[in-house]
């Protein structure tokens, strides 16, 4: 089984292109922290994803540089050899799915109907609102 689950933030905005018959493909980079950082290691590891059809269409409507999403799809090797002669060992995480893993007002920081976001994917409530909550 292939499949592969990864959380993490956009390193670059996303390239857009259309296949011959204008179906889009969506190519972006995502960089997720590791769980265990030791000294003189990188702190992330950095996957190239692609995106088609249906998926790419999110894609070229809501990411955007550091935006934290899920992506689930499955590793594929593109090994090939360029015009030099050299062998390219290129792996790419080929997305199926994506999800969102904070809200849109978190990522701009802008206010909300109810309060500002607070930068944590929760919103501040306003004062004295826990008089009018149902539950406690």
């Amino acid at each position: 089984m292939n499949l592969i689950i990864l959380c993490g933030r956009l390193t670059r905005d996303p390239e857009i292109r259309y296949t011959a018959d204008s179906k889009p493909v969506a190519g972006f980079s995502l960089a997720v922290d590791r769980r265990f950082k030791r000294d003189n290691e990188p702190e992330a590891d950095f996957f190239n994803c692609t995106a088609f059809s249906k998926t790419a269409e999110i894609v070229e409507k809501h990411l955007v540089k550091g935006v934290k999403i899920i992506v689930r799809g499955e590793m594929q090797n593109n090994n090939y050899t360029n015009k030099d002669g050299q062998n390219v060992r290129d792996m790419r995480v080929i997305v199926d799915n994506i999800e969102f893993c904070e809200s849109k007002s978190a990522r701009s920081g802008q206010q909300t109907e109810t309060g500002l976001a607070s930068g944590d994917g929760f919103m501040n409530l306003p004062a004295g609102l826990d008089d009018e909550l149902p539950f406690k």
